[in-house]
């Protein structure tokens, strides 16, 4: 029986609401979440061609709207942004999926990728490190951005902040690993996930007949036909029951070079963590240079009247990168891994051509005359990203 205070109290005030509806109320945003993990775990390859997609839509937004450089970069950010997130997601799935492969067809994972993941999964203050490194790379612009239309001193100050935590960061990193240079990404790149066998149904790849067929099978002799082979589009066969591929023969004339692409070098089996050599002396004094480049270059810059023609934070910059390459490349012999990124790093220099008073001076004048020559449509989106060339600082930011 229901007390007349209990009853009087409904009346007033309502019944109360059930603590399982409240409750399942609040546990319903970590219900789609974890549905919206498992949709990319199982469909990894469908989601990097979304992603794929998204991105081509920032090359053609620029100059076809009012604030279209905000909208382009907007998407770009939020693409990275998510695209980082699946990449935590697919890792996490690839490390939890154990498939017994054997040696002779699992491929070994590149150098970058055994040091990346080494220091990921080692080091817990490495990896929110690099998280954070990463998270200001995919939204420096968009800040930039932002910060410019409050002004160009908030501008220029968002940028110093922008490049002093990257500054930050990258020192924090070489501290972490003991003294080793950064490589680029400093995250792993994402993985494929292994392909789930085939169906109970396709096993064998027969397919029932009825009884009228079967005298039919016995004249041509076919006792027990089977489906041809599927072949991929490199001639690699993949087997009905498992699900595993099996690697395309090699060409009679082409043995030795097979088997030479199947034996493992020093590099494989050497520890993840000798990929890269420490740092001592002109070494580790190259690598902070590197690192503290772009903010020097962001100060100059800033504290410029004329930052257009400028030429002192151009040549701080530009001297302190060539001064870490001439310092590293005589303080101690170099791994295939450090090759690999100080031949990028090589690359990225080219950036410093679209930089400050160089670009004003040098590079603009030869950008206006590939221009003048293009068709339409390549001339407008060489002018829209010229607009962007010109007016903010991250757009040329390697």
């Amino acid at each position: 029986m229901v007390h007349p205070s209990e009853m009087q109290h409904d009346a007033r005030h309502g019944s109360p609401p059930k603590r399982s509806t409240i409750k399942n109320t609040l546990s319903m945003p970590a219900q789609w979440v974890h549905m919206y993990d498992e949709f990319i775990t199982k469909n990894a390859h469908q989601v990097s061609q979304i992603e794929s997609t998204l991105r081509s839509l920032t090359y053609i937004i620029p100059g076809r709207f009012r604030d279209a450089e905000i909208a382009s970069e907007s998407i770009h950010s939020g693409v990275q942004l998510l695209s980082l997130y699946h990449d935590t997601l697919l890792r996490r799935a690839h490390t939890l999926t154990k498939l017994p492969l054997p040696p002779s067809l699992s491929q070994p994972p590149s150098p970058h990728g055994r040091y990346t993941r080494f220091w990921t999964f080692k080091s817990a203050l490495y990896r929110r490190v690099a998280y954070v490194l990463q998270i200001v790379q995919y939204v420096e612009l968009l800040c930039e951005m932002a910060a410019k239309r409050r002004g160009e001193r908030i501008r220029w100050r968002v940028v110093i902040l922008l490049e002093a935590i990257k500054a930050v960061c990258k020192l924090l990193l070489m501290r972490i690993t003991r003294s080793r240079p950064l490589v680029t990404p400093i995250l792993p790149e994402r993985e494929p996930l292994p392909e789930e066998p085939a169906e109970e149904e396709a096993e064998f790849g027969e397919v029932e007949e009825d009884d009228e067929d079967r005298p039919n099978r016995a004249a041509n002799g076919s006792a027990h036909h089977r489906n041809p082979p599927q072949l991929g589009p490199n001639g690699e066969w993949t087997m009905s029951r498992t699900g595993m591929t099996l690697p395309s023969l090699p060409a009679p004339g082409d043995t030795s070079g097979y088997l030479l692409s199947r034996v493992l070098t020093a590099d494989d089996i050497k520890p993840a963590p000798k990929l890269l050599n420490r740092l001592q002396g002109q070494a580790q004094a190259a690598e902070v240079l590197h690192i503290l480049a772009p903010l020097v270059f962001a100060v100059a810059l800033a504290r410029s009247k004329n930052k257009r023609k400028a030429w002192t934070p151009w040549l701080l910059g530009v001297g302190m990168e060539l001064a870490a390459r001439q310092l590293r490349d005589r303080g101690l012999r170099t791994t295939p891994l450090e090759r690999e990124e100080w031949s990028r790093r090589g690359w990225a220099m080219g950036w410093w051509a679209m930089r400050g008073a160089f670009y004003e001076n040098v590079t603009k004048g030869m950008v206006e005359g590939v221009r003048r020559r293009m068709p339409g449509l390549l001339a407008g989106i060489l002018e829209d990203y010229e607009y962007l060339w010109e007016n903010y600082y991250f757009s040329t930011s390697s």
